[in-house]
């Protein structure tokens, strides 16, 4: 066997919160044979597979994880075929799924290839992008990906899926639902707009950049600094300096509800005075006749102040929808104060934030209360 299996490999360090126990075993495939590799490993052990991506979106249980821990370290990323031009002029990248998110971004930005600058200083590894789908500054990863290259965990063969069917959502794609646990991603395919203008949708991003809304786009490097120097003052960048740093990054995703549920939700929120002279609700459509909160509000309004700690664990001081290691913090310190979270937004507003972090290893059940009553953010949907 060319995988190296390892025991009792400590996890807190190998993701962005520094918090959980280890994984009874622990790989890195560096191709697909080494992915199979794995897969039969688990199999002959009796043991489930887990793969860890760049550890951005992950809450590690305290005990650890009784598992094969897999990260997938296929590397190198390349323009597919010549020009790498698809019948839209678009060109082509295809990355491993161990290369960095970021430096993918940078690497575009820097080639005049838009498409991902408004998700520049995203933290992981290029895998994940698909399954989270994700997004920031009013672009979408599922935007971009032109296919998907995985391994099939029940026959070792490898599929390539188109991006259209992938079944993207905010924050959703099938490897999350109906695929879950069915695929490993090996490699990501892109297709970006040579010499194509920066987008430049989303408010804050357009005041950042003093840019008016149908006005010239700036360059692919001027909006890349921008979203960067955004998301440093909210804590959201990889800084070991930074008393914020250890998070995983936004722990609630923002609400989507129908029509109806957002009406009723409005109407708490205005029943419960928590309204300044003047201010307005932060909602935003969110396709299908459905209406998108701000979750980071929702929970400020809820009496959650930036700073608040619970032992070694806090929310942090320069945005609310991050939860942050304060030094030494456990996952059920954690867990527990977005357990006060959720349950003060719900009480107050009817409205039940969804954890966006995978929570891995716990026992059966122990989490259930964060996620039981997830789709009340769906209400009437």
């Amino acid at each position: 066997m060319s995988l190296e299996i390892r025991e009792s490999v400590p996890l807190a360090p190998l993701t962005t919160l520094g918090v959980g126990g280890p994984a009874r075993f622990y790989a890195e495939a560096a191709g697909e044979a080494a992915v199979v590799e794995a897969f039969r490993f688990a199999e002959a052990r009796g043991v489930p597979l887990f793969v860890l991506g760049g550890g951005s979106n992950l809450v590690v249980s305290d005990r650890g994880v009784d598992a094969l821990v897999l990260r997938v370290r296929v590397r190198g990323a390349e323009v597919v075929g010549g020009e790498g031009l698809d019948p839209a002029g678009r060109v082509l990248v295809r990355a491993g799924a161990g290369e960095g998110w970021d430096d993918l971004v940078a690497r575009a930005v820097a080639e005049g290839w838009a498409g991902v600058e408004c998700l520049s200083g995203i933290p992981g590894d290029v895998g994940a992008t698909p399954i989270q789908n994700v997004g920031a500054y009013g672009q979408e990863v599922a935007e971009t990906i032109a296919e998907v290259r995985a391994v099939d965990r029940a026959t070792g063969a490898v599929a390539v899926i188109a991006g259209a069917d992938c079944g993207f959502g905010y924050r959703d794609s099938l490897f999350k639902r109906a695929w879950r646990g069915r695929y490993v991603i090996t490699a990501v395919t892109f297709a970006l707009r040579p010499g194509g203008a920066a987008t430049v949708r989303y408010p804050e991003l357009q005041r950042a950049l003093s840019a008016a809304p149908g006005g010239a786009a700036p360059p692919l490097g001027e909006v890349r600094g921008a979203v960067i120097a955004l998301r440093r003052g909210k804590s959201m960048v990889l800084d070991p300096g930074d008393e914020n740093g250890r998070s995983a990054g936004s722990f609630f995703m923002n609400p989507t509800l129908a029509a109806g549920a957002a009406a009723g939700a409005i109407a708490r929120i205005e029943a419960a005075g928590v309204l300044a002279p003047g201010e307005a609700i932060p909602q935003y459509p969110a396709g299908g006749g459905r209406v998108k909160l701000s979750a980071a509000w929702l929970i400020e309004r809820a009496g959650f102040a930036r700073g608040t700690r619970h032992g070694a664990a806090g929310i942090s001081t320069r945005h609310t929808l991050a939860l942050v290691n304060r030094g030494g913090a456990t996952a059920a310190e954690l867990l527990d104060l977005a357990r006060r979270v959720r349950r003060g937004v719900l009480d107050r507003f009817g409205v039940a934030l969804s954890v966006e972090p995978d929570l891995v290893g716990f026992a059966p059940g122990q989490t259930d209360d964060l996620v039981s009553d997830a789709h009340a953010a769906d209400q009437g949907g």
